[in-house]
């Protein structure tokens, strides 16, 4: 009897339509948008809102990110978050190969982009950053590697104490319900997140006990807001989104 037949992996496609170039896999879900005139700039409103991990963390000195896409997390951080030493893991070498048309900075002291695994990388570290950023999805979606309860548990063993796990999830997958489970067991409850940023994303945040000392007192304050609230209304998370992101920028 012969193989069953492997479907073809769909290569990312790059479109540019004025001012915007916009990455998508195959299926024509869109992984990422630019503007070219601004390519730090954040377009998606997901994407601003998980920079408000700095809430938890407001001086980041070690992040990790899971997933190249178009860069938009990873050129912002790179561009304004100037003490921080950042690490993007992208497991499909066609994403990396376009990261020149998004101008994604080459890898240098404080930068990097690696080929790898990011389940592998995050389980062979222990305590060695102070951001964990997962947004690594595929033309089928978030692979359930990313989602399963020992990768949360080795991200919780990578994480310093009061370092945060920042993760895009889809409230349209359909295991949806059982990743937010299992990323509440592994950080003890520690969780809370944004509704209403963009169709169908769910940003979480997750932290590792016990915050810092030297977490300043306004952060601690905000921090408990959300987590109180489970998140809070769609108009206060985009308030609070551009905000941070505003912050963050002027900072740089």
């Amino acid at each position: 009897m012969s193989e069953p037949a492997v479907p073809p992996r769909r290569k990312p496609i790059v479109l540019t339509d004025g001012d915007t170039r916009t990455l998508l896999f195959g299926d024509g879900a869109i992984q990422s948008k630019m503007l070219l005139s601004r390519p730090q700039a954040l377009t998606l409103a997901y994407t601003r809102a998980m920079m408000c991990f700095l809430l938890f963390v407001p001086r980041p000195r070690r992040i990790l990110m899971v997933g190249l896409g178009g860069g938009s997390l990873a050129k912002f951080c790179h561009r304004y978050l100037s003490d921080a030493d950042v690490t993007v893991v992208e497991l499909d070498p066609e994403v990396i190969a376009v990261r020149e048309q998004f101008a994604v900075p080459p890898d240098g002291p404080r930068f990097r982009v690696i080929h790898a695994d990011a389940v592998d990388v995050i389980g062979r570290h222990e305590a060695a950053f102070d951001v964990l950023i997962v947004d690594g999805y595929d033309v089928s979606g978030m692979p359930p590697a990313l989602g399963s309860a020992a990768f949360y548990a080795n991200c919780l063993r990578a994480l310093r104490p009061g370092g945060v796990l920042v993760a895009n999830l889809h409230a349209n997958d359909r295991d949806f319900p059982g990743v937010l489970r299992r990323l509440r067991t592994a950080f003890d409850g520690r969780v809370c997140g944004f509704r209403g940023m963009s169709y169908g994303n769910r940003v979480k945040f997750a932290v590792k006990a016990p915050a810092p000392s030297w977490m300043p007192g306004r952060a601690v304050l905000v921090r408990q807001l959300v987590a109180a609230t489970r998140g809070l209304s769609a108009p206060l998370n985009r308030l609070l989104a551009h905000a941070v992101v505003a912050w963050a920028g002027r900072r740089g």
